[in-house]
């Protein structure tokens, strides 16, 4: 195998097969990148049994061939040539080793055979549609802070991906909860995706997705199975296990009853908060919001290390209510707004309480309350 390739396109290639591979793993072949090249093309691919991803970069390539070598060390490597560089990548197939070269600098890396690269089985796909970049970036980047950490309950450990009805018409929904705060982001429904199951993508495949949907202008195919989701971007693919669980029914949990209605400016909210949780010790220390007639008040105390507390107008006509949070839930979901209000449904100082963007109601969250 010799190819030739601009470093930008390579380095982009490898970053992103470079992402996927686990940093340790006790099977080597898993720590390489599978590098093919034919025609006028060469692609990378990368997996860690759960996550594979090829990205396929144009090239010139005087020898068609396949080979596997290190994707941290060619990455590293690649970062470092100087931008708008030429490199060639050889394998003679003999002597088990791949040469990159790149205007004076020459590296020799070891390599494996590239038959014992694993490569996922492919699947039959029950949905098939087609879904704008923009689209699932709202959907996952809005949904992504509330997935749950927590490995006993691997279920929540990722973004719940279905089909669900809405206003007498049906959408494409993302869900993630970790049990302290939930988020619930609709989009409209592509044609196609009639037939999707309801699939657990993990947590780590949205991390990867991500890099998939910076590109406005891009039209992502998805496909989707009981076991597996697919993102295609041009020239990149991303195939991902789902999480083998059922995702807890979450509308029991999301409020339908709350009246108490306050609307606050949510970048002003975001900054106070933010200014009174710096007395705080522990980023979980309780923020009490303390709610008057147009007028809060958050606060924070601290025994050991100090108090805080600052007012905001606000636009709120009910009863009085003294409710607290923890300081880093309400940060990240008043970092949701993209418009400039955001609306704070409350019941009681004891139940979950529902947050809106102005009067959206394509993306709502919630979060539990703490005890102040």
């Amino acid at each position: 195998m010799k190819l030739s390739i601009e470093r930008s396109a390579l380095l982009k290639a490898v970053g992103q097969a470079q992402s996927v591979v686990e940093r340790r793993n006790t099977i080597p072949i898993l720590a390489n990148v599978l590098i093919e090249a034919e025609g006028d093309q060469a692609s990378f691919r990368a997996t860690d049994l759960d996550i594979e991803v090829v990205d396929e970069a144009p090239a010139k390539v005087e020898r068609a061939g396949a080979t596997t070598v290190n994707a941290v060390t060619l990455h590293e490597i690649v970062r470092k040539l100087p931008d708008g560089s030429l490199v060639t990548l050889t394998d003679d197939g003999a002597s088990g080793r791949m040469t990159v070269e790149a205007g004076r600098s020459n590296f020799s890396l070891a390599t494996l055979p590239r038959e014992d690269f694993p490569v996922m089985a492919t699947s039959e796909y029950e949905a098939n549609f087609v879904c704008s970049a923009p689209v699932l970036r709202r959907l996952f980047d809005k949904s992504k802070f509330a997935i749950s950490t927590e490995e006993t309950r691997y279920y929540l450990n990722g973004v719940y991906m279905h089909i669900a009805d809405a206003n007498g018409g049906q959408v494409l929904r993302c869900v993630a909860t970790d049990g302290h705060r939930l988020a619930r982001i609709d989009a409209d429904m592509p044609a196609g995706a009639e037939g999707l199951p309801g699939v657990i993508v993990p947590r780590k495949t949205v991390g990867e997705l991500r890099k998939l949907l910076d590109d406005d202008d891009a039209e992502i195919a998805v496909s989707v199975s009981e076991t597996k989701i697919r993102f295609a971007a041009p020239g990149i693919t991303l195939t991902s296990k789902v999480i083998d669980g059922t995702f807890p029914d979450y509308t029991r949990v999301i409020p339908s009853g709350n009246t108490r209605r306050l609307e606050v400016d949510a970048a002003e909210f975001a900054k106070a908060v933010d200014r009174v949780a710096t007395v705080s010790s522990e980023r979980s220390r309780a923020v009490k919001l303390s709610l008057d007639e147009d007028r809060l008040v958050l606060s924070v105390n601290a025994p050991d290390s100090g108090a805080a507390e600052e007012e905001l107008a606000v636009a709120y006509g009910d009863d009085a209510l003294e409710i607290g949070f923890n300081a880093k839930y309400l940060l990240e979901i008043a970092s949701q707004v993209d418009r400039e209000n955001a609306v704070f449904l409350f019941n009681s100082s004891g139940d979950p309480t529902l947050m809106r963007e102005g009067n959206d109601e394509t993306a709502v969250y919630v979060v539990m309350p703490m005890r102040v």
